[in-house]
């Protein structure tokens, strides 16, 4: 671990220097970093890939450049623009972390990972993040793929999740004091394009000297993952009730599985297929024949689709069918929403 200890950052930072990626919320060369930016990268890059974040944060930049403006954003015009990222507690908090810069904090975003901590949706790996990229403090960051390379690197064998203790214990033997923030960037940007799962390129590899998984000869079998056990199976309707070119929408509440969010209408997600169960309104319902699935963290999802007319007012909050791509649905509900349009 020594000889990593020096040998590890400076050929990494060389590599970087010369490899680094270009993505908008990374600060280029001689600009000055905005934490606000790393911030919000590091939230929308948690379970979502760059390429799906890139034009969501590129909009979301557009309309609230800064803590300030988030801060006095509108809860649901914030959940509409993260529809279909996925993880939606991240959005809520991104409010609540941003109120708690302007109100307890005068604007200014905490520096050090402990301060960082105190506010809403920051845990260990979002602070230490942004403490480093964003202020250059000396913090370990670990996200996925440091933790493959880290694996690789020291051939750290034990399962995860039992291993990621050692292999941040390994991390913090090779971060560096200066250009903590760098180097946290150029293990993500390695691990992207480099040490990549499968098929790793170990002959592009500026770590391969002091690799051990390479020297072992087995690299891309590192880090080891436990089985995962099988997810369980649940069922629901969506409800499409339809007026005058318009469907029927509701607020799912605010806690819970995709809080806050507009939806269809749905009944309860259950062992069993629950049929017409909790139905917005009393109409003529029709069981399409296509099934929605949908896969969430702990349970997969298929959904049955009911669709009814009324012509009567109904309350709640109706949608213009023709528009109902812009308003924000979450990707299960959009996914409901674009099958009974195909119908």
């Amino acid at each position: 671990m020594n000889a990593k200890r020096s040998s590890v950052p400076v050929a990494l930072l060389d590599w970087y220097d010369a490899h680094r990626r270009v993505l908008p919320w990374r600060a280029r060369p001689g600009e000055t970093v905005d934490p606000y930016r790393v911030w919000l990268s590091e939230v929308m890059l948690q379970q979502t890939t760059v390429a799906a974040v890139t034009p969501r944060f590129l909009a979301w930049t557009a309309r609230w450049p800064d803590f300030a403006s988030l801060a006095a954003a509108d809860d649901a015009d914030v959940m509409a623009a993260w529809a279909g990222l996925g993880y939606y507690a991240r959005a809520r908090n991104l409010v609540k972390a941003a109120k708690a810069v302007v109100a307890e904090h005068d604007g200014v975003f905490p520096r050090t990972e402990a301060e960082l901590r105190t506010l809403p949706g920051l845990g260990a790996y979002t602070a230490a993040a942004v403490a480093a990229i964003a202020f250059g403090e000396r913090a370990v960051v670990v996200d996925a793929n440091v933790e493959r390379v880290v694996a690789r690197l020291f051939a750290i064998t034990t399962p995860l999740p039992a291993a990621r203790p050692a292999i941040r214990a390994a991390a913090d033997t090779i971060t560096p004091d200066m250009r903590a923030g760098d180097f946290a960037q150029a293990m993500m940007d390695l691990g992207s394009s480099i040490c990549t799962t499968r098929n790793p390129k170990c002959l592009l590899c500026p770590l391969r000297p002091d690799c051990d998984g390479f020297a072992q000869g087995e690299p891309e079998r590192l880090p080891v993952k436990a089985k995962k056990a099988a997810k369980p199976q649940r069922h629901g309707t969506i409800f499409w009730l339809e007026r005058d070119g318009q469907v029927l929408l509701v607020r799912r509440p605010d806690t819970g599985l995709l809080g806050g969010m507009r939806a269809l209408p749905t009944g309860p997600w259950t062992d069993q297929p629950p049929g017409f169960e909790a139905a917005p309104a009393q109409a003529d319902w029709q069981m399409l024949d296509d099934r929605v699935t949908h896969g969430f963290t702990h349970f997969d999802l298929e959904l049955g689709l009911a669709v009814a007319r009324v012509e009567a007012h109904q309350p709640g909050e109706w949608w213009p069918v023709e528009t109902l791509d812009t308003a924000g649905l979450p990707t299960v509900f959009a996914k409901a929403a674009q099958a009974i349009r195909a119908r």
